[in-house]
């Protein structure tokens, strides 16, 4: 069977189990639903043993010199956060300006420009999307996102980000290109995750030390318009989620685009460092993809 088909089956059961479980967490009081999302956590951190395998010899690269008891800690409460997390996500349709301001705090509001059109830089860092939730109430935003092979996935993703009036991009579609420079041209923000080896046009750049593809794209795009980058980290705190907006980088066409990534990677691993715990540790972040490398800004050969 192929891998794509067996992606869409997984897909389809997946959305199935989904859809009942989601209805119950938007009706459940925040708090209650993170406990149980720390429970499920606690599971996972037993049952999906591979990915705890991989998680616990990433962390290892990342963070050598602590103790296997250290990094078995951290990543027995990654399994806990991302349990939370994904019971915050279904339970996002509930997030307006009342519920916002019970449940977010923010750091650095004054750098966030509302209809000024800038490229927004964050990671899998704390609960991503509760970021462009946030944000989203305050200004307009755009983000990218790699279709699923299950098309009602799709559709739950794309309609739980129109809630708030998220304008959600494929960036596989011949499209995409257009709808990002028009966003930018509205004053959106237009918000990318690059902390991750993905099938994209992607330059090595450090990440805790070693060279890891990371794409390119995001930089390039703020070159050729020349707009500002913000970069915007989440993480958990005193039972809130806390929002950093930090100070815009301001872009023209003589930047750049490696050095301008491997300054946003580089403020991606601050973040990372600050709670590691709240990062995908499964992840390989320093796979290969040689189709996609780019050495010195030129895509490569092959």
């Amino acid at each position: 069977m192929p891998t794509t088909t067996k992606r869409a089956i997984r897909g389809r059961i997946l959305f199935g189990a989904l859809r009942p479980f989601a209805a119950l967490m938007l009706r459940l009081p925040l708090p209650i639903g993170r406990a149980f999302g720390v429970f499920l956590g606690h599971l996972g951190w037993h049952l999906l043993r591979p990915d705890r395998r991989r998680a616990l010899e990433h962390i290892a690269i990342a963070f050598p010199d602590w103790p296997p008891r250290r990094r078995r800690a951290t990543i027995r409460k990654m399994f806990h956060h991302l349990g939370m997390t994904l019971v915050e996500m279904l339970w996002l349709p509930n997030l307006n300006e009342e519920t916002c301001a019970r449940t977010t705090t923010f750091e650095g509001l004054e750098n966030l420009h509302p209809g000024e059109g800038m490229i927004g830089i964050t990671g899998h860092c704390g609960n991503w999307e509760w970021i462009a939730h946030a944000v989203a109430l305050r200004t307009p935003v755009s983000v990218m996102h790699r279709e699923r092979d299950e098309v009602q996935m799709n559709r739950f993703i794309t309609a739980l980000r129109g809630n708030v009036g998220i304008t959600t991009i494929d960036r596989g579609s011949t499209a995409a290109a257009r709808e990002m420079i028009r966003a930018l041209r509205s004053g959106s923000i237009l918000a990318f995750l690059i902390d991750q080896s993905i099938r994209a046009e992607s330059v090595k750049v450090p990440f805790f030390g070693l060279p890891a593809p990371t794409p390119i794209g995001p930089a390039r795009l703020a070159v050729r318009m020349g707009v500002p980058i913000t970069r915007m980290f989440v993480e958990r705190r005193n039972g809130k989620l806390h929002i950093r907006i930090l100070k815009p980088i301001m872009v023209s066409q003589d930047d750049d685009p490696v050095a301008l990534t491997a300054r946003l990677t580089a403020d991606i691993e601050a973040q990372i460092r600050r709670v590691p715990e709240q990062w995908v540790w499964m992840h390989d972040r320093w796979r290969e993809r040689p189709k996609w490398d780019v050495s010195e800004g030129q895509k490569a050969e092959g």
